[in-house]
């Protein structure tokens, strides 16, 4: 970070107040005595060299210099972190000349910068009256003007808070007061030198449902989707953050937004930067520097409108542009020379009279809402309906994903789309009722499974309770049902407008009605009546292996025999679908969530939603639609949309590295290394120090030479090219006998971000958001057989 605040020698000076009397009575005394004070009145001027800070100390104003600049400015900075940036400026535009400048406060209540001439370049221009104003700086940073002996936040003369520069701070509001007319937004610096304000603005944009925007001029650069009760769509990381949180606030006078802390010894400023994006950075006293911890825009998807109306922008792909399913490039010619301004259309044309349906599109990043409508009580059903009846009517959404209440609604083309995955959203988006497919009972003929009655499942879950739900996916939620002869199971309910859990169903039936294994999860029938599409599978009582392997409390469950009797059948499950099967298949989501257990731990396998299956000697495929979990994700997939069964080999190692030391590789990061979970079990590995990755306990009741070589095992399987990783088979084999292994070489995504990028290790070395799991699948091959 550049050095913008130069503090001179007299800077840390603080101001003192002592009534003539006193002093004169205790002038030996009082003159030991430097107390830094937060608050002056009308009768008191801060000089150039003097300083406030704030109660707490965090905070401190005065007059700086900023750069290499001579120029002297009042701003406000961190008291306590060396060549900290101010964070706001009063005469930004306007400086002092000289170190003659003054800030005083004068009758009845106006803060004024004083110049070397006495005339005030700066003034807070308050309207209201004070009988005692005086100004103070507080712990927060906000530097308020307010009767002296009230300080209620409701009723301050005047504060820093309402009238930003380039930076925001915890509970520091940025948005419009619609009584007052008080907009409050960041606006970028000049240079490093000038603190005038540059070409950048982020704001919250009211027009429609707010969302936040960047602009140059009156040039919307970038966008942060509407609010949707948890966070802007679009705007990632915020989810997984246990310092901090969003909050937004709107009614008729009002709406802003502004980052809150939970953890209120954590020092974490945003700025907007003369380049024109937003960072949000945090102070780390272990190495004394701020670290960037979100940035915006965070790739070229973010870019406004790049694919189009109708277009999704997805960073993974190449080219990023594509239509949404079921349109098409309006210019076919453009769309080859990359050039998408003019969007997709419907490959269907509406006919509103005819009759039109709504499909769901999953992991959206919710289109521009400057043109929107809204109702903040209406259901999800309510929404279709109230949608349905206009024909302008292009799309809703719901408002509030975490109430689950709410409307939004698009009357015009959607713009400014992209694929966010597990971090988008849902939207219903109005088609041609022609587009709407629907599954027919051919499944049973082509695959001899079991039907259900809807009846049967409706009684089995207790008409589909709350308390019988066990999870959700992008196909829709699962439920815990209990079948007339006493049988659980569990009832994958596909959500009767989702399109894409429609290509999950019909995939995970075409794979799972063919594999019979005790290491698969087992598919006891399906149910297809009306609207209602189901799949029906075993009962896990013991869930995933996520939410064992990962928990503090419950890991230690898994002992040594039963984690080597998960790694042994995960192995044999693959090792069928690869090779022993009818069907040879990859599953390109493997991962610890996928891995149910049965009473009595053992796996089996689940999820086939986005698997592939091979024919004849085919042994790999590229695609564009890189889906699945980039945290076990083998690199020449993530990159480049190639998969094999060396890819879920990749993801098997992953997972046998996790079973084995008990942490995600997700979000893992070692010391000052910075090295994933990968590449610290293989620097361990090289040193011959792996078992350092193994739990305490674990060693004290396991065989150490079975941790190590699987350890090893786990290591060879997640190598950067796939010709080194070992086959399925030779895996089985490896953890069947003693036998000499080959030496392992360096992992993929070996090294995590350099530090100066990130303050965490990410698995995927380029700017894209840790997990991408679509809820959708494009599998020409496998519709074919059957539709």
């Amino acid at each position: 970070m550049p050095k913008t605040v130069t503090q001179s020698k007299a800077m840390k000076k603080p101001i003192k107040h002592v009534p003539f009397l006193l002093l004169l009575s205790f002038l030996p005394s009082i003159l030991k005595i430097s107390t830094a004070i937060d608050i002056i009145n009308t009768t008191q001027i801060l000089r150039d060299g003097d300083t406030l800070v704030s109660s707490g100390g965090r905070f401190e104003l005065g007059f700086f210099s900023p750069g290499n600049s001579n120029n002297r400015y009042v701003g406000i900075w961190y008291q306590k972190i060396p060549n900290s940036t101010a964070v706001w400026v009063a005469n930004r535009e306007i400086p002092v000349r000289s170190s003659s400048g003054i800030l005083k406060v004068m009758e009845p209540g106006i803060l004024v910068v004083l110049n070397d001439t006495n005339n005030i370049i700066w003034s807070s221009n308050t309207s209201r009256v004070a009988r005692t104003p005086v100004l103070q700086l507080l712990d927060t940073g906000n530097l308020v003007l307010r009767e002296a002996n009230d300080d209620r936040p409701d009723n301050f003369l005047w504060q820093s808070f309402d009238y930003l520069s380039d930076t925001s701070l915890p509970d520091m509001s940025i948005g419009w007061n619609f009584v007052t007319g008080v907009e409050s937004y960041l606006s970028s610096w000049k240079t490093n030198d000038d603190p005038a304000r540059g070409d950048f603005t982020f704001w919250l944009d009211p027009t429609g449902y707010p969302q936040q925007v960047i602009k140059r001029g009156t040039t919307t650069l970038y966008r942060i989707g509407p609010w949707n009760g948890l966070a802007f769509s679009g705007q990632t990381n915020s989810a997984q953050d246990m310092n901090f949180r969003y909050v937004f606030f709107m009614k008729k006078d009002k709406a802003y937004h502004r980052l809150e802390a939970i953890d209120n010894s954590i020092i974490s400023r945003i700025i907007l930067t003369q380049a024109g994006t937003v960072q949000r950075w945090t102070w780390v006293d272990r190495i004394h520097d701020w670290i960037p911890y979100v940035n915006f825009p965070a790739d070229n998807c973010d870019t406004y409108k790049l694919c189009g109306a109708y277009g999704s922008c997805n960073i993974a792909n190449t080219p990023a542009c594509g239509c949404l399913n079921k349109f098409v490039p309006k210019d076919p010619e453009g769309w080859i020379r990359s050039d998408w301004s003019n969007g997709c259309s419907r490959r269907t044309p509406l006919n509103c009279l005819k009759g039109d349906v709504f499909l769901k599109y999953s992991g959206i990043k919710l289109p521009d809402s400057r043109n929107s409508m809204y109702n903040q009580s209406m259901t999800l059903g309510e929404c279709k309906v109230e949608c349905l009846k206009n024909c302008s009517c292009m799309a809703y959404a719901q408002l509030d994903i975490k109430e689950g209440s709410g409307c939004l609604f698009w009357y015009e083309d959607l713009i400014d789309m992209r694929d966010l995955s597990s971090q988008g959203q849902d939207i219903y988006i109005r088609m041609a009722s022609s587009e709407f497919g629907s599954c027919t009972e051919t499944h049973n003929k082509d695959y001899e499974l079991p039907m259900f009655r809807a009846s049967t499942i409706l009684k089995a879950t207790n008409n589909f309770s709350v308390n019988k739900k066990l999870g959700q996916g992008g196909y829709g939620p699962v439920y815990k049902g209990t079948l007339e002869d006493g049988q659980d199971v569990a009832v994958k309910r596909l959500s009767k407008t989702s399109m894409q859990g429609l290509d999950e169903f019909k995939n995970e039936v075409i794979c799972i009605a063919k594999l019979q294994h005790r290491n698969l999860v087992k598919l006891l029938g399906c149910c297809i009546e009306g609207e209602e599409k189901m799949l029906i599978y075993e009962y896990m009582p013991n869930k995933s292996l996520d939410l064992i392997l990962f928990d503090q409390t419950r890991s230690a469950l898994l002992d040594w025999p039963k984690r080597r009797q998960i790694v042994n059948g995960v192995a044999r499950g693959l090792l069928y679908i690869h090779q022993d099967s009818r069907m040879r298949i990859i599953h390109r989501d493997l991962k610890a969530s996928n891995i149910l257990l049965d009473t009595d731990m053992n796996p089996k396998i689940s999820d086939f939603g986005i698997a592939r299956s091979f024919g004849g000697n085919e042994t790999e495929d590229k695609t564009s639609k890189v889906v699945g979990t980039y945290s076990y994700m083998a690199p020449e997939y993530a990159v480049h949309g190639r998969f094999s069964q060396k890819s879920d080999v990749f993801s098997f190692g992953v997972l046998v590295l996790e079973i084995v030391i008990g942490k995600r590789n997700s979000g893992f990061c070692h010391g000052d290394q910075h090295l994933n979970l990968l590449g610290h079990a293989w620097t361990l590995y090289k040193e011959e120090r792996s078992l350092e990755l193994v739990d305490a306990y674990l060693c004290e009741t396991t065989n150490l030479f079975e941790v190590l070589r699987l350890i090893h095992v786990g290591l060879l399987c997640v190598q950067q090219c796939p010709d080194d990783r070992p086959s399925m088979a030779s895996v089985v084999a490896m953890l069947g006998n003693d036998a000499a292994l080959p030496q392992a070489n360096q992992p993929g995504f070996f090294a995590g971000r350099d530090v100066s990028i990130a303050p965490y290790c990410d698995f995927v070395p380029f700017a894209i958001v840790e997990s991408i799991s679509k809820p959708y699948t494009y599998l020409e091959k496998l519709e074919a057989n059957v539709d």
